[in-house]
């Protein structure tokens, strides 16, 4: 029997920190950066950083919903970011750094919608959820440079002040979804 794979778009700010965060999880079996919900084919990370063409830069996870569900990548990707900041996470500012599910089928859409209506209604944010729900249309891969960034510039102060913050939440809240080297 074929195991099953699944994929989930995200975006949630820097796509360096959200990469990170969720290659730790177990039944993740591949996160790669890129680029989705913009109006031109194949943007470089320079276009997309000015803003000019509407991409977010988000992760592509590639998931064993055997094992971890897609209500759990919810529940890390709201825990890991601002969803209530329009496009903004911390010092980035710009719709390229805005929060967003981008679904596959409807399911995932269903699931969404649910989920930000489950935190609403428990007043888990003080401000009000702004994460776009879209369905997916292209994601198109970072350049080669932005790949597993974190694990490979570990020294870099952006990742030690920014990133490092974010594995050691997931180490704390979600210990028992982490894989085990």
């Amino acid at each position: 029997m074929d195991k099953i794979i699944k994929q989930a778009i995200f975006a949630n700010g820097c796509f360096w920190c959200t990469e990170a965060v969720f290659q730790r999880l177990e039944g993740v079996i591949d996160v790669v950066s890129g680029y989705t919900g913009g109006h031109i084919k194949n943007p470089a990370y320079r276009e997309v950083c000015n803003g000019t063409t509407g991409h977010a830069e988000a992760i592509r996870i590639d998931f064993d919903p055997s094992v971890i569900s897609f209500k759990t990548l919810l529940e890390v990707f709201f825990a890991t970011h601002d969803p209530t900041t329009l496009n903004r996470q911390g010092n980035d500012v710009g719709t390229q750094y805005r929060s967003g599910v981008f679904y596959n089928d409807e399911d995932q859409k269903t699931q969404t919608k649910d989920f930000i209506d489950s935190l609403t209604t428990a007043s888990v944010f003080k401000d009000p959820i702004v994460t776009q729900i879209s369905a997916v249309d292209v994601f198109y891969k970072a350049e080669q440079t932005h790949h597993d960034y974190y694990n490979q510039n570990k020294e870099q102060p952006y990742c030690q002040f920014i990133i490092t913050p974010k594995i050691e939440k997931i180490q704390q809240f979600f210990a028992e979804k982490l894989k085990q080297n």
